[in-house]
């Protein structure tokens, strides 16, 4: 554990992606609630940057990383002169490490050696404790740890959405009608569940007087995912695909009953405002990248993937092992989803 008590000044360096950006989050307020009076700064990417603008007293430094050598650049002018007490360095992407440079830090705090990937380790001095099998949120957790925070023992968050976002989505939205959110796409299209799926899905919930409302974001794919399953259900669906920011869309899933979605931001996002969610996995474990809270709602085969793909058991299996394959989310069955959907409206 460091030696400083109670440091003047933490830099935070965690770029991306959506979902950890919502797991470091947690983090990032324990420092807060335990040293008011730290100064703390966080480097982050310029799409993740939308999404903590409204979260009170931090410095806020955006790295483009589209802005290639330009960005280190940038983040060098905005860091001269500056020496700080700690920097965690929560992400092991080598464009990361090549950040820390532009960062003077008394204490450089990485992965342990184990997690520690694309040369992490050579660039820090001080190495968090190894972890057995760790949620990314969890992960994160060990850095505060390391350093001394003690505000609890699990993450958790308290996320404020700004009043004149609230109002927007009041004024689109009648709140005291309950909705569900579908948020159908991941990262990569072979992690998209079926879309005849997630309409009839959208018509059970409709059946059980719940609006239903799909977002997403503003790629090609998304917005003709969205279109196919307005197109094949029998509800009325609210379409605000490429019609949110990212606060925005914080707003909707926060007041929503529940969200489904497979292996992607929005279900983190969700998490975050207390929202339940049925997470959809059949490629990557859940109990390491999914939604923190509501793992006995997420709907997985990648159990009974990962043994028949590699004939080990889960334990054999790196924690971060993903399974292999373009059709594997159509093992995911409507009843099962339906079933989580109950459980979520019976409590």
């Amino acid at each position: 554990m460091t030696t400083i008590a109670q440091p003047k000044s933490i830099c935070i360096l965690r770029l991306s992606a959506i979902g950890d950006v919502c797991h470091a989050i947690a983090s990032v307020q324990a420092i807060q609630k335990q040293w008011p009076d730290t100064k703390v700064t966080w480097i982050i990417g310029k799409i993740e940057a939308q999404l903590v603008s409204g979260l009170a007293g931090i410095e806020f430094v955006v790295f483009d990383k589209k802005s290639g050598i330009k960005a280190y650049q940038n983040l060098w002018r905005a860091l001269k002169g500056r020496r700080f007490d700690i920097l965690l360095h929560m992400q092991v992407a080598i464009r990361a490490s090549l950040a820390t440079l532009c960062i003077r830090a008394n204490e450089k705090w990485g992965f342990d050696r184990s997690r520690a990937k694309e040369g992490q380790w050579l660039f820090t001095n001080r190495k968090i404790t190894p972890q057995e099998q760790p949620h990314v949120a969890e992960g994160f957790w060990a850095f505060t740890q390391a350093i001394g925070v003690e505000q609890g023992k699990k993450p958790s968050w308290n996320m404020a959405i700004e009043p004149e976002v609230l109002k927007w989505r009041n004024k689109l939205l009648d709140i005291s009608k309950p909705y569900i959110v579908i948020s159908p796409a991941a990262s990569k299209l072979q992690r998209n569940w079926i879309t005849e799926r997630y309409a009839a899905i959208a018509d059970y919930a409709a059946s059980k007087n719940y609006r239903v409302i799909i977002s997403g974001g503003p790629t090609v794919m998304e917005q003709q995912l969205a279109e196919s399953i307005n197109h094949l259900s029998n509800c009325s669906i609210m379409n605000l695909v490429a019609k949110t920011t990212l606060p925005q869309l914080l707003a909707v899933l926060e007041g929503a009953k529940l969200v489904i979605a497979p292996d992607s931001g929005p279900a983190h996002m969700a998490t975050i405002v207390g929202t339940p969610v049925i997470g959809l996995y059949a490629h990557s474990n859940p109990k390491r990248t999914g939604p923190y809270l509501s793992y006995d709602t997420t709907v997985s085969v990648y159990e009974e993937l990962v043994v028949k793909q590699t004939v080990k058991s889960i334990k054999d299996n790196p924690w971060g092992k993903r399974v292999k394959g373009d059709h594997l989310m159509k093992l995911i069955s409507i009843e099962d989803v339906i079933s989580a959907f109950d459980r979520i409206i019976a409590r």
